[in-house]
């Protein structure tokens, strides 16, 4: 019988059972001597109010001042990128909206670009569709931005910026609903194109939007940037250089905090974005306040380019690709119960011709074949590069589907932000890296 060095086990009447024990937890307890060494190790998390989800992190303290910090994942393991492999390609953007729960359109258009370069039709996207997924894309950004500009306000004692935040981010989960039928976990991007075109009624909610948010923008500022207690906790608190952030592999708002202007959508341009006029914000002082500056003017940018998106959906056109071997059908009709397709829409597909209701019927079923490849795909999410590895062997089923996803590097850069400074300064610091264990524990 093999034994594991990792977790005892034991023989049971349902098989074997390894019990786990948090890692290395009693050597890193056993080398401290509480009393003599006046240090203590201590959990934060993973059930904790101030880690964004269940993040566990083992701080060794001595006084208030933090020796050594690790980062414990793996509490909200969901298993998509496993479950990815027994669903045909379109189901696939069912699940992986559902990782990084904050920034859903960000999963799936990243999935959506990488079975699209896989099956040799990049090029064959409407302008439609492209600029659809830029205008969702940049109000999930501002979304995601927001609860990030809530919670963090919360964790350092601005209860109000929460409430303000969380109230602007619920009209964008209102627009989501009106174009999509959900307010999270879309599924609307789709290899080809996406769901369904955008309603009149959502074109009018986003043009009010677009007046509103500016000058939600200024409260903000106006209650934040110039309070003292939010400068003292922010100002040189948890500070990584841009050779800190290299090094570890940091992309997004906190590399870009340190003064690095590297943005996927100006520096390796997709959906079309070389087209728009947009500016990458940037910081010098690699902090929690430089990141905070950062997020605020990245809304403003994402609010500009919306605008640009909205006026190119002036000119109508189709959402999805042509080729009805690939393209889900794009405009569905609800039945009357709110569920499942009209008998209406059922007839027309049933009326056009045996061969579409065949190809309707098998890409339903089966899905579709995706010639044999790995490719790569990467998009500019809120928290920064999020890459799709994705692999097929020709099938009808993805091989492996891998996720670069910046949560879980970003999270590298914990114990160089908190080592050497107040336990206080973890909450602020871990808080401006924005992570969520969603996207970090796939």
């Amino acid at each position: 019988m093999t034994t594991s060095n990792y977790a005892t086990e034991r023989e049971t009447t349902e098989g074997k059972v390894f019990t786990v024990t948090g890692g290395d937890w009693d050597q890193v307890v056993s080398g401290t001597d509480p009393i003599n060494d006046e240090r203590i190790v201590v959990n934060m998390g993973p059930q904790h109010p101030s880690t964004h989800g269940v993040l566990r992190l083992i701080l060794e303290l001595e006084g208030e001042t933090v020796r050594e910090a690790r980062s414990v994942v793996g509490y909200l393991h969901t298993g998509i990128e496993k479950n990815l492999e027994y669903r045909n390609w379109v189901q696939g953007s069912t699940f992986v909206t559902r990782m990084d729960y904050l920034s859903p359109l960000f999963n799936e258009t990243a999935y959506a670009l990488a079975v699209e370069k896989l099956l040799g039709i990049t090029d064959d996207i409407t302008e439609r569709a492209t600029t659809i997924r830029v205008l969702m894309m940049e109000l999930n950004r501002i979304s995601s931005h927001l609860v990030w500009l809530a919670t963090t306000g919360m964790e350092l004692g601005a209860i109000s910026i929460m409430l303000y935040g969380f109230r602007e981010r619920e009209y964008i989960l209102d627009i989501f609903e009106t174009i999509t039928g959900l307010r999270m976990n879309h599924a609307y991007v789709r290899p080809g194109g996406v769901a369904q075109d955008v309603p009149d009624e959502a074109i009018v909610k986003i043009r009010n939007f677009l007046k509103m948010m500016p000058k939600k923008l200024k409260e903000y500022e106006d209650l934040l940037s110039g309070q003292p207690i939010w400068v003292e906790r922010t100002k040189n608190v948890a500070v990584l250089d841009v050779t800190g952030c290299l090094a570890l592999g940091i992309t997004g708002p906190v590399l870009r905090s340190a003064g690095l202007a590297w943005d996927l959508r100006k520096t390796m341009p997709y959906c079309g974005y070389e087209t728009y006029e947009f500016d990458v914000p940037t910081h010098p002082d690699g902090d929690v306040w430089g990141r905070y500056q950062v997020r605020l003017a990245e809304i403003r940018e994402s609010l500009k380019l919306v605008e640009q998106a909205l006026d190119r959906l002036a000119k109508p056109g189709p959402v999805m690709v042509s080729d009805k071997k690939i393209a889900w059908p794009a405009q569905l009709a609800i039945g009357v119960d709110g569920m499942g397709n009209s008998l209406e829409h059922v007839a027309k597909i049933m009326g056009q011709s045996m061969e579409s209701l065949i190809h309707h019927f098998k890409l339903v079923t089966e899905g579709f074949r995706v010639p044999p490849g790995q490719v790569y795909a990467a998009v500019e999410s809120p928290r920064g590069e999020l890459g799709v590895h994705a692999v097929s062997d020709g099938g009808t089923r993805p091989y492996r589907v891998h996720y670069r996803e910046p949560s879980f590097v970003n999270l590298q850069a914990l114990p160089a932000m908190a080592e050497g400074g107040l336990i206080a300064d973890v909450i602020a610091g871990g808080a401006s890296l924005d992570p969520v264990m969603g996207g970090c524990d796939r």
